[in-house]
């Protein structure tokens, strides 16, 4: 299994970015889909998931509304784009695939296969 981030860079406040996550060695539908980020100093928290039951996101409350997740099963790719973008949002961005329950659906004990990882920095 090898999941490959990308789309990482340096964006000024209230810039976009979008990332990608390309998945091999999965059958991507599946899987529960996730990116989290991690600041330096700071643990891996959650961003945006979408679980293979239903087309409904999940988002974490610091992006809601300036953050979309969404996959193409046929490219086997999750993305996410960002706008709006804010000093706060700067960290390594993991996408992450898995099968838990809902209630591990914001956890990373919810995923077991993670990609390498993007940085993204937003400059004030």
């Amino acid at each position: 299994v090898q999941l490959q981030a990308s789309g990482g860079g340096l964006v000024q406040t209230g810039g976009s970015l979008r990332l990608s996550c390309a998945a091999s060695g999965v059958t991507f539908s599946n899987y529960n889909w996730a990116w989290f980020r991690q600041a330096p100093g700071k643990e891996r928290e959650f961003v945006a998931a979408l679980r293979r039951s239903n087309s409904n996101p999940y988002y974490a409350e610091s992006v809601k509304g300036r953050f979309t997740i969404s996959k193409d099963n046929a490219k086997n790719t999750l993305y996410l784009q960002m706008n709006s973008l804010r000093p706060e949002d700067t960290a390594v961005y993991y996408c992450a695939a898995g099968q838990a329950i809902l209630s591990n659906t914001r956890s990373t004990s919810g995923y077991i296969h993670w990609g390498q990882g993007t940085l993204v920095t937003v400059s004030s």
